[in-house]
């Protein structure tokens, strides 16, 4: 009970199609100059949406994924249809006031998004459900902005003359005076949407199958590729900060390290001088010794014979 009374409120003032969504804005601001089309255009699309959420809903199973946009299409501009020729058939001064703003509906975003973002995803009476309310706030939106244009613009309400013609102000006529009284509800609807405590509304822009050609889908590219460009940017700052510092073995402040000698297998001792190798010996010399010691025996032999005499 509590998610269906959610499903269905949330479309009247959260997530209003006019004035918190600003879905289908071109038929809205075109129709809006009377409160008699503006409640044949509610209506209108009220059917649509209900109707066509409840058959999207009950084939989400069947219609294939990749050709569900122009299912989705095909059911909605069927029961376009049919409302065109019950205008026609019924309420020809309606149908007129309308234009071509009535064939329209079929390509409208309200309807379109919502049987992508809701019907194919929920059962039969949620989607009924969500048609219902997001009707109903569609129709209430286009009868608030039709009021203070018609009463100002023609002075009358339903075609009931309230204020002399002479007083009237011709702005509200025009499409200028449209996006005025536009700009003026949607201020007053999002403040009581935030002293009633409700959160912004999603847009659900990756569910619509035209939101890169609509203003927001435009917005949140620009700004996605910003955020890549600055990520980018960062790269090649960092890159370009790593390649201006100096390695980690030069540090600030330390000298340079010189390359210490390598030690050999056998240390030299200190105070101690390097021993010179001997030159060796040849025939000749240990010949002249030899011959130098038995002179030296003989001489010795002498002298003592010499004492003892």
């Amino acid at each position: 009970m509590n998610k269906s009374k959610e499903v269905f409120f949330q479309g009247l003032i959260k997530e209003n199609p006019i004035f918190r969504l600003v879905l289908g804005m071109c038929s809205s601001l075109a129709v809006s100059s009377t409160m008699i089309a503006s409640l044949g255009m509610g209506i209108s699309v009220i059917f649509v949406l209900v109707l066509s959420n409840i058959v999207i809903s009950s084939l989400r199973k069947v219609i294939p994924d990749t050709v569900r946009i122009p299912a989705f299409i095909t059911v909605i501009a069927g029961f376009v249809t049919i409302v065109q020729l019950l205008l026609k058939a019924y309420l020809l001064e309606i149908n007129n006031m309308l234009g071509v703003y009535l064939p329209l509906i079929v390509v409208n975003c309200i309807i379109l998004g919502r049987a992508e973002a809701f019907a194919a995803k929920n059962s039969i009476g949620y989607a009924a459900l969500d048609g219902l309310g997001m009707g109903i706030g569609y129709t209430t939106a286009l009868l608030s902005i039709s009021f203070i244009r018609e009463l100002f613009g023609f002075g009358s309400i339903f075609g009931i003359q309230i204020i002399p013609e002479e007083y009237t102000i011709l702005i509200f006529t025009l499409p200028t005076g449209g996006f005025l009284v536009l700009g003026f509800l949607m201020a007053v609807w999002n403040k009581l949407a935030t002293l009633q405590g409700k959160p912004k509304a999603t847009l659900n822009c990756h569910a619509c199958p035209v939101a890169g050609h609509c203003g927001e889908g435009l917005i949140r590219l620009q700004k996605s590729e910003e955020v890549q460009l600055k990520s980018e940017t960062k790269k090649i700052d960092a890159k370009g900060d790593k390649a201006d510092k100096p390695d980690k073995a030069e540090k600030l402040g330390e000298p340079e390290k010189l390359d210490k000698p390598k030690k050999t297998d056998e240390p030299e001792k200190l105070g101690e001088p390097e021993k010179l190798d001997k030159p060796k010996k040849t025939d000749e010399t240990e010949k002249l010794e030899i011959s130098n010691n038995n002179n030296e025996k003989n001489l010795r032999i002498n002298t003592e014979k010499e004492k003892k005499q």
